[in-house]
C-alpha cells in the first residue's frame, strides 16, 4: 500500500439543518469541479476530475458506556490522471 498523508481534518458538532446544508454547499461546489476547505489560517483547494469514485460506507460501533455510535462515510476518490488531460482523438 501507499503512503497516505492526512492533507486537512475537521469534526465538530452540528445540527441536522446545519450539516444538510453544509452537504449542499458541497454538492454545488463538486458540480462545478473546486472546493475550497478554511477553517481559521488553514486553507486547502480541491479540484475535481470530471469522473469521480463514489465509495458510501455504514459502520455502528459499540463504545461501551456512550452506547452504539452510527455512521455514515461518504467518500469521493479520484487519481491525478483522471479527466485533467486531453482526451484521445484520431487525426
Amino acid at each position: 500500500m501507499g503512503k497516505e498523508t492526512r492533507l486537512f481534518k475537521s469534526e465538530e458538532r452540528r445540527s441536522r439543518s446545519e450539516v444538510s446544508q453544509f452537504l449542499h454547499q458541497v454538492a454545488d461546489k463538486i458540480e462545478k469541479g473546486q472546493l475550497v476547505l478554511r477553517q481559521g489560517e488553514e486553507e486547502l483547494t480541491l479540484a475535481f476530475p470530471t469522473n469521480l469514485i463514489l465509495e458510501v460506507q455504514v459502520e455502528d460501533e459499540d463504545k461501551k458506556t456512550k452506547g452504539v455510535q452510527h455512521s455514515l462515510e461518504i467518500e469521493l476518490k479520484w487519481f491525478d490522471a483522471d479527466g485533467t488531460g486531453s482526451p484521445l482523438e484520431l487525426g
